[in-house]
């Protein structure tokens, strides 16, 4: 049996607080490392570093000080920077795609030019760099359109304007920087779902599934945000619909990654709608989601350490199994985001109960005293026997705190149960 190793995670939110805490659990580890992290991290035995995600030198130089096996990125920032190109030129072992197929995610035409090249279902679609072009590019959709900045955006550069006025301020807004381009599409009709697929070469294994809640209030009402709650499994989801995703979406994805030479190693995040035309894709991420992480994991029973060590030495990746239980989590954000979030508000205390889990994200202070830093700050978790009962309780234990300048959704996980 293998000596328990360290590893590192690159990253500070929520996302990254989960994997931390799932590599943690594993007998095969001995030491995690979260770069930079986050003040909540030592409550579930990581150690936060200061080292920033996009100082690449500085990272490599604590990785091979600290014999660090393997780092695993989280966020897509340092992905789109080529963090992984930069840790394998000095003779490190990386869990992500490197720069090239990161531009999967770095750039909705390039993904879009992908998926038509491979043969993978998505909505029609044009990208425009020129304000008037695009304004006239609106007739080929009709409402609802959706617009999309091409570049990253935190999960929040997509707008589905219902009007010709919405549709104008936004073009003119994303074009107005220089260099900037944005894509068009048809709006898709259906529900919609994240499949996080760890892919090595032509090799790929399926994480359990999960249900994003992207927009910021109850009932799918105001702007996009980064994600506000998920849960996991998806009762809704048929197996017949799910394999067609997979002999569909996945398959010819995965071919189209070989066939281009990309090489990847890491996760696909696939976006999806389940048109009346069958699954459609709605935007690819070379990275896992958040918040959909901190319920994925969480379901699991496959040792997530086996699997990104299989994977970054091209050795069989074990079969990915999934525990019965359902996860729920609901995400308590800063009053006025994602537009204004309000920053530096005492937040907790938060009482342990049993049954509830508590990622924190973006928060700062110390374990004693925290503070709120901006935006999403913490998702309060339940892993229970049904979705109904673990909605239940991050519901009820949410209902205990007082957190006046904070805000949450209220309908996370309905749509499994009115089934």
């Amino acid at each position: 049996m293998m000596e328990p190793v360290n590893v590192l995670v690159i990253g500070s939110g929520g996302r990254e607080f989960a994997i931390a805490k799932k590599l943690k659990q594993s007998s095969h580890v001995d030491h995690v490392f979260c770069a930079p992290g986050n003040v909540g991290m030592p409550m579930v035995g990581v150690e936060p570093v200061a080292i920033e995600e996009l100082d690449f030198p500085v990272l490599i130089d604590f990785a091979k000080s600290h014999q660090v096996a393997w780092t695993f990125v989280g966020p897509e920032d340092a992905l789109c920077a080529g963090v992984v190109d930069a840790f394998q030129a000095a003779g490190l072992k990386i869990f992500g795609p490197n720069q090239r197929a990161a531009q999967l995610e770095g750039s909705k035409e390039y993904a879009l030019d992908f998926m038509n090249q491979a043969g993978v279902p998505t909505a029609k679609h044009q990208a425009y760099a020129d304000v008037e072009a695009a304004l006239a590019g609106i007739s080929e959709f009709g409402f609802p359109v959706v617009i999309k900045d091409n570049g990253l955006a935190g999960g929040k550069g997509v707008v589905i304007a219902e009007d010709q006025a919405t549709a104008e301020l936004t073009i003119r807004e994303i074009l107005k920087t220089p260099g900037s381009r944005l894509v068009l599409e048809e709006c898709l009709i259906g529900p919609e779902y994240s499949m996080f697929v760890m892919i090595q070469d032509g090799e790929y294994r399926i994480l359990p599934m999960a249900q994003d809640h992207k927009r910021a209030n109850d009932g799918d009402k105001g702007p996009n945000t980064g994600g506000m709650g998920a849960y996991s499994p998806l009762p809704q989801l048929s197996a017949k619909d799910r394999q067609r995703m997979v002999d569909e979406v996945v398959v010819p994805t995965v071919q189209g990654l070989v066939a281009g030479d990309y090489h990847y190693h890491g996760i696909l995040y696939i976006g999806l709608m389940l048109t009346a035309d069958g699954p459609k894709v709605i935007e690819y991420n070379v990275r896992l989601g958040d918040p959909e992480t901190q319920v994925i994991l969480p379901r699991l029973a496959t040792d997530l350490f086996d699997l990104v060590d299989a994977c970054v030495n091209d050795q069989a990746m074990p079969e990915v199994e999934e525990t019965n239980d359902a996860v729920l989590g609901v995400v308590l954000a800063s009053a006025g985001y994602p537009v204004n979030p309000v920053h530096g508000q005492a937040i907790g205390p938060f009482p342990k109960q049993a049954g509830i889990e508590i990622d924190f994200a973006n928060v700062g202070g110390s374990l004693d005293q925290l503070v709120g830093t901006g935006g999403r700050l913490l998702m309060v978790i339940s892993k229970s026997a049904t979705l109904e009962e673990a909605q239940h309780q991050v519901y009820q234990y949410l209902g205990q705190l007082d957190e006046p300048e904070c805000f949450y959704r209220r309908d996370i996980g309905d749509k499994a149960l009115e089934i």
